[in-house]
């Protein structure tokens, strides 16, 4: 069994061996996606930004495929109050950035952040590195299996406001799905799922995992959800 419960310096396995036949077609996309087909913000050719990763968690709950998100602490300086995956900036200690760095950056602060076990944690693949101008991180999307599902909750109220899952059956419904728009002008994906807006970063992921997957099915776009200028 593939287990990635060192995560502080030792070595972290990514095997797609005996995963579920329902990830085939997340496993085809890590394997096949571009840059460019996940995002139009993609890494400073510089170098510049802050190296980041998050961990996108599929497991199986009581109505089938789910992910795990979590939602922000509204006091943080960054992207307070928003859904994301599980994740944040790389530490020293993760090792190299270009290496196994976001692999083991992305179960630690997925378990510092929600609880979760490592050790129940198969990974699978690592997605195209990908940019959030509007807090200058560079992210790696790592994607794991919860083989052996553990108990998940708030860990710090100052980082985490709650912890959740989400079936993916509800992030394909087209009745849950709607176009965000910021004040701003930009517009993207978003979800209406678990009493929370999904946006920005976290939706646009999903978006594009669902349509590479072949999960996607028709949705108005002409749904608008406006954004305030908190967000």
């Amino acid at each position: 069994m593939t287990r990635a419960s060192n995560t502080r310096g030792g070595p972290v396995t990514v095997s797609k061996e005996g995963l579920p036949g329902w990830l085939d077609p997340v496993v085809h996309t890590v394997e096949t996606v571009e840059p460019p087909q996940l995002s139009r913000f993609l890494p400073p050719a510089d170098g510049a930004g802050r190296q980041s990763a998050v961990l996108i968690l599929f497991g199986e709950g009581e109505r089938g495929p789910e992910l795990l998100l979590m939602e922000r602490a509204s006091s943080l300086r960054s992207h307070a109050g928003q859904p994301s995956f599980p994740g944040g900036a790389l530490d020293p200690e993760d090792g190299d950035p270009k290496g196994d760095g976001p692999l083991r950056a992305a179960l630690r602060e997925a378990e510092e952040e929600t609880g979760l076990d490592p050790s129940g944690v198969q990974l699978f693949g690592v997605l195209p590195r990908l940019y959030i101008p509007v807090s200058g991180f560079v992210v790696t999307p790592v994607l794991g299996w919860w083989r052996e599902p553990s108990p998940v909750g708030v860990v710090d109220p100052n980082e985490t406001a709650r912890v959740f899952t989400v079936p993916v059956a509800d992030l394909t419904d087209p009745g849950n799905r709607a176009t965000a728009v910021h004040p701003s002008g930009h517009a993207g994906p978003a979800f209406l799922v678990e009493s929370a807006l999904v946006w920005g970063f976290t939706a646009g992921i999903i978006d594009r995992l669902l349509h590479y997957a072949g999960w996607e099915r028709p949705w108005d776009r002409d749904k608008q959800v406006p954004l305030d200028w908190r967000a």
